[in-house]
């Protein structure tokens, strides 16, 4: 019934590709050392550019049975900071102070936002402490500086679908978090992503679809349908979500469907259907039913002029999990945008 009604609000709102719809392949032009542990492990990663030497920028990805790694441009890892079940990861830059915050489901009765300082110049997370946000588990996470005022805050989406907005100050000795908000959506949802500018929040529904909603905590807690698992744009399940901002309101949400191993864009601020890749080809093996994405903007050297895509890989065979880079020119290239 949940479908049906999507379905149904979303009538008109995206253009559907025509059954012969193709997603190229774009090969991936790095990937990181494999995590430590086997399995369902490799989650999802975050970006820091270093604007002032482009090839020193670090990719931080979670092991969600271990902890939370640091790589660099060419994907060997850096350093790694044990932790118990780290899940999605997000990351901003305050001034040159930036701040890693991470959902934790080491407590499934207890929700809880584990936070971090990054060494850029060590390549290195400091744990400033895991907080507690509601009942419930953990499960994905994001952040968003408010423009007006800087503000931080942080969103946790727990594994029901209820999404908890925290404000995170880390301008003190021992940082405050703080529940401010609630929203939900029916089903299990994980993947999350906020648009600094606009002020949206994008939230991944698994078997559903993606759903927008204001991100500031005066706004209505009710979101609004954007695009659907349809099985032809987007398949179950919708996992990670990233975004290429352009100009005031325009670029693009890049969602990780992951039934059919591809990755969906959605040209915004309409969220109209722009097209789909997979990661495959060259001699870094493809990606297969990715969970986390990151996408960040601008020159990253000469192998990423234009900005630095990266996805988690669930089939790594024979090593374990690990995450992926690609070129965001390349992806642009492939798709004729």
């Amino acid at each position: 019934m949940r479908v049906l009604l999507l379905a149904g609000l979303l009538a008109g709102c995206a253009t559907v590709p025509p059954a012969s719809d193709v997603a190229p392949n774009v090969p991936a032009t790095a990937e990181t050392d494999p995590v430590d542990t086997a399995a369902d492990a490799a989650d999802d990663p975050a970006i820091w550019r270093n604007a002032a030497d482009p090839a020193k920028s670090l990719v931080i990805g979670t092991d969600k049975k271990a902890g939370i790694h640091v790589y660099d441009m060419k994907g060997k890892r850096l350093s790694f900071t044990p932790a118990a079940r780290l899940n999605n990861v997000d990351l901003r830059d305050l001034g040159g102070r930036v701040v890693v915050a991470a959902s934790d489901r080491a407590d499934v009765a207890t929700a809880h936002v584990s936070l971090f300082l990054l060494d850029t110049a060590a390549a290195r997370l400091q744990p400033l402490g895991r907080y507690p946000v509601g009942t419930g588990e953990a499960y994905g996470m994001c952040l968003w500086t408010r423009a007006s005022d800087k503000a931080l805050f942080g969103f946790v989406v727990l594994k029901d679908g209820r999404i908890d907005q925290v404000a995170i100050d880390t301008a003190g000795a021992t940082p405050q978090v703080k529940t401010v908000r609630s929203m939900k959506v029916a089903t299990q949802a994980e993947g999350c992503v906020v648009d600094d500018r606009t002020g949206l929040l994008y939230v991944a529904e698994e078997d559903v679809g993606l759903w927008r909603f204001a991100a500031d905590p005066a706004a209505p807690v009710t979101g609004t349908p954007i695009a659907q698992v349809d099985g032809r744009t987007l398949f179950a399940d919708a996992e990670g979500l990233a975004l290429a901002p352009q100009g005031r309101n325009g670029g693009y949400l890049v969602a990780s469907s992951q039934g059919d191993n591809a990755y969906t864009l959605y040209r915004l601020p309409g969220v109209t259907y722009a097209g789909r890749f997979r990661i495959d080809g060259g001699p870094i093996d493809g990606t297969s039913e990715t969970d986390g994405i990151e996408l960040a903007l601008g020159d990253f050297g000469p192998d990423y002029p234009r900005g630095l895509f990266v996805a988690q890989d669930g089939d790594n065979a024979p090593e374990t999990q690990n995450f992926k880079y690609v070129s965001w020119e390349k992806i642009l290239k492939a798709l004729g945008l």
